[in-house]
Formats: C-alpha cells, structure tokens, sequence
C-alpha cells in the first residue's frame, strides 16, 4: 500500500507530455532542453506554475494489467539545504488529487501532500483514499494445491508522517500512523473461506510507528550512485482503536554504484542492488502478510509471515538520453525460519530502455517486461521502480 502511495507521487511529477498548464501564464511553453535541443519537460515542469493535470496509466497485473486515471497536481520547487557550506537537495513539496479506474473493476480516488519544513528540518506526507478493490489472494489447499481467491474490498485508508533531519541531512528519524477500514466480501459471491477470520471481514487497522532513514542517493527519481537504508517498526494496538495486536517490520536497502563514467559522450553504466527484509509478528489480518514484491510477480501472489529478497537492476546509458536496461532478482516468503530451506525461490527477470524526461529533475522513464514464475508482464516506469 505504502510503495502505491509513493508511486503514484512520483507518477504525477513526470507524467506531463503535451499537457497545458491550463492557461496559467502566457510564458510560451518549451519542451525541447536548452543543451542538446531534445525533448525534455525540466523547464515545462518548472515553468507551469506548479499546476499539472496528470494521467494516470496502472500496468499493475494483479487489477487487470491496466487501468487510467487522473491526478490533479501542485508542484513547489525547494532550495537546497545548505549544512557548513554543503549543499543537500530537497525534494519538492507536492499535493496531488487523484482517481482511478482499472480493467478488473477496481477503482480508487485519493489526496494527499510529502512536503518539508526547511526552518525546522522537518519532513511530513499525509493521505487519505477511498478504494474498492478487487484482488486475489492465493492458498494451498489440503488434496487441491493451491487455490485462488478473489477478494473484493472497499478500504478507507488514512496516513500521517513526520521526520525529523539530523545536523547531516543524510539522517532523519520519525513518527508514523496508518488508520484503514477494511469490509470484505468474495468478489464472485462464494461463501468466505475458512482462513478467513471473522473479524476480518469488517475491520479496523491502527498502526504507529517509528521510522529511521540514511539516504545518500545523488537524487531521488533515477539515481546514478550513493545508497539508501530505510527501517520502520509499526505497532498495532487494541488501545489504538485497533482490532489487531500485532508488530510489522520493514527494511530495506537501495545502492547504487557507478561502474563507468563517460561525461564527455554520455556512456555511463550504473549498477543497483536492493536488499528487502520484511516480518510480520502477533495476529495481523491475512491481507497484511508481506509480499514478494518484484516486477513480473502479480502483488500478494506469494505471502508469508517473512519476506526475503535480492534483485540487481543494471542501466546502460549508451547515449545521453537512452539507456537500456537488466534487471533480475530471487525472493523467499515463508511463516518460519524453519520452513526456510523447503520455501520456494521466487524469481523474476527481464530487461527495459529508459529516456531521459527531465534531465534538471535527472528523472527518465520508460518500459520493463518482466518475467515471473508465472507469466509475462509489463510495466510504465517513471523514475525508479523501487521507491519503497
């Protein structure tokens, strides 16, 4: 749910092709960067004001493989925070609307803002959504292997977080809450099944948490190098308002690496590594379990109380502005260390291009096809696809 809400952020800042700023200022718009003449939308984003209406394009295979939608977005730009003369990014505020449909009959409508307090070195997101979702979720059954099952669910999810940066930006430590309200029912009228727990067919979800991040990345949407190491740890508590008692820990690390530098021609080749851990302890309902999370694997296809994986990500920019892409990764999910030699290997692989979009924002985008265990899938990628 939390890397959706992320994504969808990051959708709405990149994809803005062809769209009018819908007649806010009279500065003619130019879509071509002033270095090379090519297409690039850094001084469109920069220039509309900060008002966008974005597409929303959804490739995701466990709700159809494709769904549309729209997102109204704000855009302010930040300055740099200056620390004994070292200069640190920040990213933009953003606020953003948005409503989506999708070809299984899902839909979902939202708003949220992530924004800084620069004075206070302060960072905060909050959101609020109404979904109707249709998802299936997978067990195996004694006599008939494994089975599916196709939820359907209407979630009013509601988030707030706020962290705080240390004396070296590159640190930050904070606070985090998750309220949803969940109703159940199967989405082709069977009667529930038996994992199903009674309370979990209308339910309340609350979760605080502490979160923890060292971020050295040189940006946020497509980096070239530097690492990021994320950790939070969420308590679901009765004197909460929640039905559940239960801990939920996610950790994970992103690096990347600069194996060849060619500014002069615009050859690089970047190396990334992501690590995921992921653990679920107490009663938590069966909709929670982590996940294998990796293109080409439908979400909550593979689930368990602990989730492990490993995946490389390698980009080839062999010109400025186009990069081919490798991609592959392995993942266990398993409800016990004990069940960790006989758990299956999950794996997935597949390949991509990329083109650079916004080179101020050294944001690209493109497209991956992916291959799972199972079957093919495709995917719009606009910045990164891991932005956990």
């Amino acid at each position: 749910m939390k890397s959706t809400k992320k994504r969808l952020f990051l959708s709405v800042m990149l994809i803005a092709i062809g769209i009018q700023a819908m007649g806010q200022h009279k500065k003619k718009i130019n879509l071509k960067d002033s270095l090379d003449r090519r297409l690039d939308l850094s001084d469109w984003i920069i220039d509309a004001n900060g008002f966008v209406p974005v597409p929303i394009i959804i490739t995701e295979p466990a709700l159809g493989g494709f769904g549309i939608g729209l997102a109204p977005v704000f855009l302010k730009k930040r300055k740099p925070l200056i620390t004994e003369g070292k200069s640190t990014p920040l990213p933009p505020d953003i606020t953003a609307a948005a409503a989506a449909y999708t070809l299984n009959k899902t839909w979902f409508v939202g708003g949220g803002r992530s924004a800084s307090i620069p004075k206070y070195r302060l960072r905060y997101k909050i959101g609020a959504a109404y979904a109707n979702v249709n998802l299936s979720f997978y067990r195996t059954i004694s006599n008939q292997g494994e089975k599916e099952f196709l939820f359907n669910g209407k979630v009013i999810p509601v988030y707030g977080y706020l962290a705080k940066q240390f004396h070296n930006p590159a640190w930050l430590i904070g606070i985090q809450y998750l309220f949803v309200n969940v109703k159940l029912k199967m989405a082709n009228g069977d009667s529930v099944p038996d994992f199903v727990k009674d309370k979990e067919i209308n339910s309340n979800i609350s979760e605080i948490g502490i979160v923890g991040e060292y971020d050295k990345r040189d940006n946020i949407f497509t980096p070239d190098h530097g690492i990021k190491i994320h950790a939070h740890l969420n308590f679901s508590e009765e004197f909460l308002g929640s039905d559940y008692d239960y801990q939920r820990l996610n950790s994970y690390m992103y690096w990347y690496l600069r194996l060849m530098n060619k500014p002069q021609t615009g050859k690089h080749w970047i190396s990334g590594l992501r690590f995921d851990y992921q653990q679920m302890f107490g009663d938590a309902p069966f909709y929670l379990l982590p996940y294998i999370s990796m293109r080409g694997i439908p979400a909550v296809r593979y689930q368990g109380k602990v989730n492990l994986l490993v995946e490389t990500e390698q980009r080839w920019d062999f010109v400025r502005r186009w990069s081919l892409l490798g991609f592959g990764g392995l993942g266990k999910a398993f409800n016990d260390y004990s069940e960790f030699g006989d758990a299956e290997t999950i794996y997935s692989y597949g390949a991509g291009f990329r083109y650079l979009l916004a080179r101020k924002f050294k944001l690209r985008m493109g497209v991956d096809i992916a291959r799972g265990p199972d079957n093919w899938a495709y995917y719009l990628v606009f910045g990164s696809t891991w932005m956990k």
